[in-house]
């Protein structure tokens, strides 16, 4: 009887974790990177709505440029091919990417995950927004979250 019993508690902790969220952990969205040159830098998290085991949380956070505010900028050449890289499934299906440089902000194109680098030298600040949109509902969001980074055209 006690070995029927371990078993079906060892069985039942495998299926939780086989049904857990890839890559996510302490209920929050999943880390999101930059990727310049083969070279990966993580991005800082903000603003989110997230959810993970039948629970949901919304964090609110500061705005973008707070956000980074104790974090050195990512040096980059000017047009340098900049990637957004996010180790998770499933990989969200709605996005905004907004530049912020002196007060001024613009919305940023992006193909195929990347963008070019501004030609002009100064300090940039992203504002990174995904959305995980339900495939068959329109305007239901599974989950949210926006990203901040920051780079420096040398």
């Amino acid at each position: 009887m006690k070995k029927w019993l371990l078993i079906f508690i060892a069985l039942f902790g495998l299926a939780i974790i086989g049904c857990s969220n890839n890559g996510s952990s302490g209920g929050k969205p999943p880390k999101a990177f930059i990727e310049i040159n083969n070279k990966r830098f993580e991005t800082v998290l903000g603003t989110y709505c997230w959810q993970e085991n039948g629970k949901g949380e919304c964090v609110d956070s500061v705005g973008t440029i707070e956000l980074l505010k104790s974090k050195k900028p990512i040096e980059v050449k000017p047009g340098e091919k900049i990637t957004f890289v996010m180790d998770y499934e499933p990989k969200p299906n709605k996005f905004h990417v907004l530049q912020i440089s002196n007060n001024q902000e613009t919305e940023i194109v992006v193909k195929d995950n990347h963008f070019s680098a501004p030609i002009q030298k100064g300090l940039y600040y992203y504002s990174y927004g995904v959305w995980w949109m339900d495939e068959k509902e329109e305007n239901l969001s599974h989950g949210d979250a926006f990203y901040a980074f920051s780079l420096e055209v040398k």
